[in-house]
Protein backbone atom coordinates (compact mmCIF):
# COMPACT_ATOMS: atom_id res chain seq x y z
CA UNK A 1 0.00 0.00 0.00
CA UNK A 2 2.59 2.59 1.18
CA UNK A 3 4.59 1.55 -2.22
CA UNK A 4 1.15 2.43 -4.26
CA UNK A 5 0.78 5.16 -2.67
CA UNK A 6 4.30 6.57 -3.07
CA UNK A 7 4.05 5.63 -6.76
CA UNK A 8 1.09 6.97 -7.59
CA UNK A 9 1.77 10.93 -5.93
CA UNK A 10 4.94 10.77 -7.76
CA UNK A 11 3.28 9.83 -10.80
CA UNK A 12 0.76 13.23 -9.80
CA UNK A 13 3.66 15.39 -9.04
CA UNK A 14 4.97 14.25 -12.34
CA UNK A 15 2.01 15.26 -14.64
CA UNK A 16 1.91 18.66 -12.54
CA UNK A 17 5.54 18.98 -13.21
CA UNK A 18 4.98 18.17 -17.22
CA UNK A 19 2.03 20.96 -17.17
CA UNK A 20 4.09 23.66 -15.60
CA UNK A 21 6.98 22.83 -17.77
CA UNK A 22 4.86 23.79 -20.65
CA UNK A 23 3.01 26.80 -19.21
CA UNK A 24 6.51 27.69 -18.51
CA UNK A 25 7.44 26.52 -21.99
CA UNK A 26 4.71 28.28 -23.72
CA UNK A 27 5.32 31.71 -21.41
CA UNK A 28 9.07 31.89 -22.37
CA UNK A 29 7.89 31.46 -26.32
CA UNK A 30 5.41 34.35 -25.78
CA UNK A 31 8.08 36.20 -24.37
CA UNK A 32 10.99 35.23 -26.81
CA UNK A 33 8.81 36.38 -29.48
CA UNK A 34 7.47 39.66 -28.11
CA UNK A 35 11.72 39.85 -27.93
CA UNK A 36 12.12 39.00 -31.76
CA UNK A 37 9.78 41.57 -32.59
CA UNK A 38 11.42 44.16 -30.15
CA UNK A 39 14.69 43.32 -31.58
CA UNK A 40 13.43 43.45 -35.17
CA UNK A 41 11.87 46.98 -34.68
CA UNK A 42 15.30 48.18 -32.79
CA UNK A 43 17.10 46.45 -35.95
CA UNK A 44 15.42 48.28 -38.60
CA UNK A 45 16.07 51.78 -36.62
CA UNK A 46 19.55 50.77 -36.85
CA UNK A 47 19.33 49.83 -39.98
CA UNK A 48 16.87 52.56 -41.72
CA UNK A 49 18.05 55.85 -39.91
CA UNK A 50 15.89 58.79 -40.13
CA UNK A 51 17.55 59.64 -43.20
CA UNK A 52 17.60 56.62 -44.95
CA UNK A 53 15.43 56.67 -48.18
CA UNK A 54 14.27 53.42 -49.93
CA UNK A 55 15.19 54.40 -53.32
CA UNK A 56 18.91 53.10 -51.89
CA UNK A 57 17.77 49.80 -51.69
CA UNK A 58 19.26 48.25 -54.62
CA UNK A 59 17.40 44.78 -54.79
CA UNK A 60 13.79 45.88 -56.56
CA UNK A 61 11.62 43.50 -54.77
CA UNK A 62 13.10 44.20 -50.92
CA UNK A 63 12.76 48.12 -52.24
CA UNK A 64 9.31 47.31 -53.59
CA UNK A 65 8.38 45.50 -50.48
CA UNK A 66 9.77 48.13 -48.22
CA UNK A 67 7.86 50.93 -49.74
CA UNK A 68 4.71 49.23 -49.87
CA UNK A 69 5.57 48.42 -46.19
CA UNK A 70 5.87 52.10 -45.36
CA UNK A 71 2.98 53.53 -46.98
CA UNK A 72 0.88 50.91 -44.82
CA UNK A 73 2.41 52.36 -41.81
CA UNK A 74 1.76 55.83 -43.08
CA UNK A 75 -1.83 55.29 -43.60
CA UNK A 76 -2.59 53.26 -40.08
CA UNK A 77 -0.63 56.58 -38.48
CA UNK A 78 -3.09 58.63 -40.30
CA UNK A 79 -6.31 56.46 -40.00
CA UNK A 80 -5.52 56.28 -35.76
CA UNK A 81 -4.90 60.55 -35.85
CA UNK A 82 -8.56 61.01 -37.87
CA UNK A 83 -10.04 58.62 -35.43
CA UNK A 84 -8.64 60.24 -32.04
CA UNK A 85 -9.71 63.66 -33.39
CA UNK A 86 -13.14 62.13 -34.57
CA UNK A 87 -13.42 61.31 -30.47
CA UNK A 88 -12.18 64.11 -29.09
CA UNK A 89 -14.35 66.61 -30.97
CA UNK A 90 -17.14 64.14 -29.79
CA UNK A 91 -16.60 64.66 -26.40
CA UNK A 92 -15.94 68.42 -26.43
CA UNK A 93 -18.96 68.89 -29.16
CA UNK A 94 -19.60 72.92 -29.41
CA UNK A 95 -16.47 73.78 -27.95
CA UNK A 96 -14.74 71.60 -30.53
CA UNK A 97 -11.74 72.83 -32.20
CA UNK A 98 -12.21 74.28 -35.89
CA UNK A 99 -11.45 71.59 -38.58
CA UNK A 100 -7.73 72.63 -39.94
CA UNK A 101 -8.05 73.89 -43.63
CA UNK A 102 -6.13 71.01 -46.09
CA UNK A 103 -3.18 72.93 -47.16
CA UNK A 104 -3.55 72.88 -51.50
CA UNK A 105 -1.86 74.39 -54.33
CA UNK A 106 -5.04 76.85 -54.65
CA UNK A 107 -5.04 78.04 -50.98
CA UNK A 108 -0.96 78.30 -51.10
CA UNK A 109 -1.57 80.47 -54.37
CA UNK A 110 1.34 82.86 -54.79
CA UNK A 111 -0.63 86.50 -54.63
CA UNK A 112 -0.48 88.51 -58.00
CA UNK A 113 -0.40 92.36 -58.07
CA UNK A 114 -3.23 91.95 -60.62
CA UNK A 115 -6.04 90.75 -58.78
CA UNK A 116 -8.93 92.40 -59.69
CA UNK A 117 -10.82 94.29 -56.69
CA UNK A 118 -14.65 95.01 -58.00
CA UNK A 119 -14.81 98.47 -56.32
CA UNK A 120 -11.81 99.64 -57.54
CA UNK A 121 -12.64 102.91 -60.10
CA UNK A 122 -10.17 102.39 -62.43
CA UNK A 123 -10.88 98.92 -62.87
CA UNK A 124 -14.76 100.25 -63.51
CA UNK A 125 -13.86 102.90 -65.75
CA UNK A 126 -11.76 100.39 -67.99
CA UNK A 127 -14.78 97.56 -68.11
CA UNK A 128 -17.01 100.72 -69.69
CA UNK A 129 -15.01 101.55 -72.42
CA UNK A 130 -13.31 98.12 -73.34
CA UNK A 131 -14.42 96.27 -76.82
CA UNK A 132 -17.03 94.52 -74.64
CA UNK A 133 -18.53 97.81 -73.18
CA UNK A 134 -21.35 97.79 -75.90
CA UNK A 135 -22.67 94.56 -75.29
CA UNK A 136 -22.92 95.02 -71.25
CA UNK A 137 -24.45 98.00 -71.79
CA UNK A 138 -26.76 95.96 -73.98
CA UNK A 139 -26.22 97.98 -77.41
CA UNK A 140 -25.31 94.54 -79.41
CA UNK A 141 -26.83 90.80 -79.28
CA UNK A 142 -24.01 88.31 -79.65
CA UNK A 143 -23.71 86.38 -82.71
CA UNK A 144 -21.24 84.05 -83.45
CA UNK A 145 -19.79 82.14 -86.42
CA UNK A 146 -18.42 78.73 -85.86
CA UNK A 147 -16.05 77.35 -88.25
CA UNK A 148 -12.74 74.89 -88.56
CA UNK A 149 -9.42 74.42 -90.05
CA UNK A 150 -9.27 72.81 -93.93
CA UNK A 151 -10.50 69.51 -94.54
CA UNK A 152 -12.13 68.66 -91.12
CA UNK A 153 -13.42 65.23 -90.35
CA UNK A 154 -16.14 64.04 -88.75
CA UNK A 155 -15.18 64.00 -84.81
CA UNK A 156 -14.38 67.77 -85.39
CA UNK A 157 -17.62 68.51 -87.66
CA UNK A 158 -19.86 66.92 -84.77
CA UNK A 159 -18.46 69.07 -82.24
CA UNK A 160 -18.83 72.38 -83.94
CA UNK A 161 -22.76 71.65 -84.06
CA UNK A 162 -22.87 70.59 -80.65
CA UNK A 163 -21.13 74.12 -79.76
CA UNK A 164 -23.80 75.37 -82.04
CA UNK A 165 -26.68 73.95 -80.03
CA UNK A 166 -25.07 75.18 -76.82
CA UNK A 167 -23.97 79.20 -78.11
CA UNK A 168 -27.47 81.24 -79.07
CA UNK A 169 -27.29 82.83 -82.60
CA UNK A 170 -24.28 80.78 -83.86
CA UNK A 171 -24.13 79.52 -87.15
CA UNK A 172 -22.15 76.84 -88.51
CA UNK A 173 -20.05 77.10 -91.70
CA UNK A 174 -16.81 75.02 -93.44
CA UNK A 175 -13.80 76.84 -94.00
CA UNK A 176 -13.47 76.02 -97.75
CA UNK A 177 -9.82 77.16 -97.90
CA UNK A 178 -10.22 80.71 -96.69
CA UNK A 179 -8.10 82.98 -94.71
CA UNK A 180 -8.86 84.21 -91.47
CA UNK A 181 -8.08 87.44 -93.01
CA UNK A 182 -11.15 87.38 -95.97
CA UNK A 183 -13.44 85.36 -93.62
CA UNK A 184 -13.33 88.23 -90.73
CA UNK A 185 -14.88 91.65 -93.22
CA UNK A 186 -17.01 89.42 -94.42
CA UNK A 187 -18.51 88.62 -90.89
CA UNK A 188 -18.11 92.24 -89.83
CA UNK A 189 -20.70 93.11 -92.96
CA UNK A 190 -23.06 90.32 -91.70
CA UNK A 191 -23.23 92.06 -88.39
CA UNK A 192 -21.23 88.93 -86.58
CA UNK A 193 -19.62 89.75 -82.95
CA UNK A 194 -17.44 86.33 -82.75
CA UNK A 195 -15.57 83.94 -85.20
CA UNK A 196 -14.64 80.78 -83.58
CA UNK A 197 -12.35 78.42 -85.54
CA UNK A 198 -12.08 74.95 -84.19
CA UNK A 199 -8.68 73.34 -85.13
CA UNK A 200 -7.62 69.42 -85.26
CA UNK A 201 -4.99 67.49 -85.23
CA UNK A 202 -5.21 63.92 -86.09
CA UNK A 203 -8.64 63.93 -86.58
CA UNK A 204 -9.17 65.27 -82.71
CA UNK A 205 -9.84 68.82 -81.73
CA UNK A 206 -6.96 70.79 -80.29
CA UNK A 207 -7.27 74.28 -80.67
CA UNK A 208 -9.47 77.26 -80.46
CA UNK A 209 -9.33 81.22 -81.73
CA UNK A 210 -11.85 83.13 -80.27
CA UNK A 211 -11.90 86.19 -81.87
CA UNK A 212 -14.28 89.31 -81.04
CA UNK A 213 -15.64 91.82 -83.44
CA UNK A 214 -14.91 94.05 -85.12
CA UNK A 215 -12.60 95.20 -82.73
CA UNK A 216 -10.59 91.87 -80.89
CA UNK A 217 -9.17 90.56 -79.06
CA UNK A 218 -8.18 87.42 -80.35
CA UNK A 219 -7.53 84.34 -77.83
CA UNK A 220 -6.08 81.23 -78.27
CA UNK A 221 -6.97 78.26 -76.70
CA UNK A 222 -5.46 75.09 -76.34
CA UNK A 223 -8.27 72.12 -76.17
CA UNK A 224 -7.95 69.00 -74.91
CA UNK A 225 -9.99 66.43 -73.17
CA UNK A 226 -13.23 67.06 -75.55
CA UNK A 227 -15.70 64.57 -74.71
CA UNK A 228 -19.22 64.37 -77.31
CA UNK A 229 -22.55 63.72 -76.28
CA UNK A 230 -22.62 60.25 -77.44
CA UNK A 231 -19.35 59.66 -75.48
CA UNK A 232 -20.86 60.49 -72.19
CA UNK A 233 -22.58 58.31 -69.39
CA UNK A 234 -25.91 59.43 -68.01
CA UNK A 235 -26.27 62.59 -69.79
CA UNK A 236 -29.39 64.36 -70.01
CA UNK A 237 -31.43 64.93 -73.45
CA UNK A 238 -30.18 66.70 -75.81
CA UNK A 239 -30.44 70.75 -75.30
CA UNK A 240 -33.71 73.32 -75.97
CA UNK A 241 -32.81 76.74 -77.75
CA UNK A 242 -33.32 78.42 -74.59
CA UNK A 243 -30.77 81.29 -73.47
CA UNK A 244 -28.42 79.52 -70.91
CA UNK A 245 -27.81 81.03 -67.81
CA UNK A 246 -23.69 81.55 -67.61
CA UNK A 247 -21.77 80.81 -64.53
CA UNK A 248 -17.46 82.04 -64.47
CA UNK A 249 -15.00 80.70 -61.33
CA UNK A 250 -12.23 81.90 -60.11
CA UNK A 251 -11.07 84.53 -63.26
CA UNK A 252 -9.34 86.96 -60.38
CA UNK A 253 -6.55 88.57 -62.26
CA UNK A 254 -6.81 91.65 -64.71
CA UNK A 255 -6.28 88.57 -67.46
CA UNK A 256 -8.59 86.16 -66.46
CA UNK A 257 -11.39 88.97 -65.76
CA UNK A 258 -10.28 89.76 -69.72
CA UNK A 259 -11.29 86.12 -70.32
CA UNK A 260 -14.11 85.77 -68.00
CA UNK A 261 -15.57 88.80 -70.51
CA UNK A 262 -14.64 87.07 -73.41
CA UNK A 263 -16.65 84.21 -72.59
CA UNK A 264 -19.08 86.15 -71.07
CA UNK A 265 -19.92 88.32 -73.97
CA UNK A 266 -20.82 84.55 -76.33
CA UNK A 267 -24.22 84.29 -74.77
CA UNK A 268 -26.72 87.01 -74.37
CA UNK A 269 -27.58 88.53 -71.11
CA UNK A 270 -31.46 87.85 -70.43
CA UNK A 271 -31.36 83.97 -70.23
CA UNK A 272 -34.37 81.83 -70.13
CA UNK A 273 -34.75 80.47 -66.35
CA UNK A 274 -37.58 78.21 -68.15
CA UNK A 275 -34.98 76.44 -70.19
CA UNK A 276 -33.20 75.80 -66.30
CA UNK A 277 -29.86 75.12 -68.48
CA UNK A 278 -26.56 76.53 -67.21
CA UNK A 279 -23.08 77.12 -68.65
CA UNK A 280 -20.12 77.04 -66.51
CA UNK A 281 -16.24 78.07 -67.03
CA UNK A 282 -14.39 77.62 -63.98
CA UNK A 283 -10.67 78.26 -63.95
CA UNK A 284 -8.53 75.88 -61.71
CA UNK A 285 -4.88 75.97 -61.81
CA UNK A 286 -5.14 78.20 -65.21
CA UNK A 287 -7.21 75.39 -66.75
CA UNK A 288 -10.67 76.49 -67.61
CA UNK A 289 -13.24 73.37 -67.73
CA UNK A 290 -16.31 74.16 -69.74
CA UNK A 291 -19.41 71.77 -68.51
CA UNK A 292 -23.30 72.28 -69.84
CA UNK A 293 -25.98 71.20 -67.23
CA UNK A 294 -30.05 71.08 -66.61
CA UNK A 295 -30.94 71.80 -63.16
CA UNK A 296 -34.20 69.61 -61.71
CA UNK A 297 -35.86 70.85 -58.73
CA UNK A 298 -37.03 67.70 -56.97
CA UNK A 299 -38.56 69.63 -53.85
CA UNK A 300 -38.05 72.65 -52.06
CA UNK A 301 -34.82 71.90 -50.60
CA UNK A 302 -33.45 69.39 -53.09
CA UNK A 303 -31.89 70.17 -56.63
CA UNK A 304 -30.61 67.65 -59.49
CA UNK A 305 -28.43 68.43 -62.14
CA UNK A 306 -28.10 66.38 -65.60
CA UNK A 307 -25.32 67.18 -67.63
CA UNK A 308 -26.01 67.72 -71.18
CA UNK A 309 -22.65 67.90 -72.84
CA UNK A 310 -20.09 68.49 -74.63
CA UNK A 311 -17.34 69.31 -72.16
CA UNK A 312 -13.72 69.92 -72.78
CA UNK A 313 -11.02 72.05 -71.44
CA UNK A 314 -9.36 75.22 -72.59
CA UNK A 315 -5.68 76.58 -71.60
CA UNK A 316 -5.06 79.89 -72.49
CA UNK A 317 -2.22 80.37 -75.13
CA UNK A 318 -2.26 83.92 -76.27
CA UNK A 319 -4.17 86.87 -76.33
CA UNK A 320 -4.05 89.25 -79.03
CA UNK A 321 -4.97 93.14 -79.38
CA UNK A 322 -7.02 93.63 -82.27
CA UNK A 323 -8.55 90.86 -84.61
CA UNK A 324 -6.63 87.96 -86.26
CA UNK A 325 -3.14 88.73 -87.51
CA UNK A 326 -0.60 85.99 -87.14
CA UNK A 327 2.29 88.30 -88.72
CA UNK A 328 1.52 91.86 -87.70
CA UNK A 329 -0.47 91.84 -84.69
CA UNK A 330 0.31 92.59 -81.00
CA UNK A 331 -0.14 90.78 -78.56
CA UNK A 332 -1.00 91.25 -74.80
CA UNK A 333 -0.13 88.30 -73.44
CA UNK A 334 2.04 85.32 -74.74
CA UNK A 335 2.31 81.78 -72.64
CA UNK A 336 6.20 81.32 -71.61
CA UNK A 337 5.67 77.78 -70.57
CA UNK A 338 9.63 77.69 -69.19
CA UNK A 339 9.02 80.77 -67.31
CA UNK A 340 5.64 80.85 -66.02
CA UNK A 341 5.30 77.54 -65.02
CA UNK A 342 8.26 77.77 -63.05
CA UNK A 343 6.32 78.09 -59.40
CA UNK A 344 3.69 75.66 -59.42
CA UNK A 345 2.04 78.16 -57.32
CA UNK A 346 2.09 81.27 -59.46
CA UNK A 347 -1.22 81.31 -61.57
CA UNK A 348 -2.05 83.51 -64.21
CA UNK A 349 -5.80 83.80 -64.70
Amino acid sequence: MDITEVSTSQDGKGKKGKKAKKKSAEVDGEGSAVEEKKMVKSELAVAFPPTFSVSEIKNKQRRHFMFMKLKQEKRKQKMQLRKKRRKEREALGDKAPPKEVPKTIENQRVYDETTVDPEDEEIAFDEGTDEFSAYFNGLTNPKVLITTSDRPRGRTVRFCEQLATVIPNAHVYYRRGLALKRIIPQCVARNFTYLMVINEDRQVPNGMVLCHLPNGPTAHFKVSSVRLRKEMKRRGKNPTEHYPEVILNNFTTRLGHTIGRLFAALFPQEPHFVGRQVATFHNQRDFIFFRFHRYIFKNEKKVGIQELGPRFTLKLRSLQKGTFDSKYGEYEWVMKRHEMEACRRKFQL
